[in-house]
């Protein structure tokens, strides 16, 4: 059994560790707020982009001259697997979530015979999947000098992907990240970057009533559009990935924060306890024996 001593150092140690606990909760409160607000800003942008890609390409995507970007190169044999994660952990299973998601797509990749290459985005993910795929890995984009997510930041993260794309060292890029939705939920999310995917939004229940029955012309024609949008849709889905994100990892980060505070909590009360009721068996020993030494005498 410890002694007095070792449990009143232990207690001391866990009420400094639930302070930090504490704190971090606090500050990731704080950076949760302006982290949810960006990525929910982005998301209409980024879908409305998606919508007006999927209108433009129907008409164009199996025209002769179509851009890879949009057709693709006519083939899947090679795939990069974009993995975006935090710079930082104590966030619960954020990063974990994110990397397994990826692992089980890269393992379904292989088995098909299919050759894999990976892009990894933050310092947790590069980490992770350098144990058991290091060789596939072509690069690692660090952002822990980043303060503040900007576009541009995407923005040169896209533009390494497309220049790659352009010379021919991939055919398929997809993108891993984790969807806000609340403090407690993030969505793992897999999304398609290139060839870009063309969701339906003709069916009448899907699309907005200003789009139904609408006709749309189009200056100048519509490849000369996708030429422009196909390669700055790449970069809005990444900042929109990065955004959300940011918000998920904070939100995690809270999350795992106020456990960590409650648990120590609990301990604190448990060892208070068994720290009570050793004091008090001492005290109860020293007076047996001072009654035991009394009556011999």
């Amino acid at each position: 059994m410890p002694s007095l001593k070792d449990l009143k150092v232990r207690i001391s140690s866990v009420k400094s560790t639930q302070k930090i606990t504490k704190a971090m909760k606090m500050v990731a409160a704080s950076k949760l707020r302006r982290a949810q607000e960006a990525a929910e800003a982005a998301r209409p942008y980024a879908e409305r982009m998606e919508n007006v890609l999927a209108g433009l390409g129907a008409a164009v995507k199996d025209q002769p001259g179509a851009s890879p970007l949009l057709a693709g190169t006519g083939k899947d044999d090679v795939e990069l697997v974009i993995v975006a994660t935090s710079e930082r952990g104590l966030c619960g299973g954020f990063n974990t979530n994110i990397v397994k998601a990826a692992r089980a797509h890269i393992q379904s990749l292989v088995k098909a015979g299919k050759t894999v290459k990976i892009l990894c985005i933050g310092r947790k993910g590069y980490g992770l999947l350098r144990r058991t795929y290091g060789d596939k890995i072509i690069g690692h984009k660090d952002m822990s000098a980043i303060k503040r997510l900007g576009f541009a930041d995407a923005h040169d993260i896209a533009a390494d992907v497309l220049a790659m794309f352009e010379r021919g060292e991939f055919d398929v890029a997809t993108l891993f990240y984790a969807k806000f939705q609340s403090a407690l939920v993030q969505i793992t999310t897999k999304q398609q970057l290139i060839p870009a995917p063309l969701p339906e939004v003709a069916n009448e229940n899907e699309a907005g009533d200003e789009l139904q029955g609408a006709i749309y012309e189009y200056e100048p024609d519509e490849g000369a559009i996708l030429d422009d949008l196909l390669p700055r849709n790449v970069a809005v889905q990444i900042y929109r990935g990065l955004l959300e994100n940011a918000a998920s990892e904070q939100g995690a980060r809270m999350t795992a924060m106020d456990n960590a505070t409650r648990n120590a909590g609990d301990m604190i009360a448990n060892l208070t306890i068994t720290y009570n009721r050793t004091r008090q068996a001492a005290i109860t020993k020293e007076l047996i024996e001072i009654i035991s030494g009394a009556e011999a005498l």
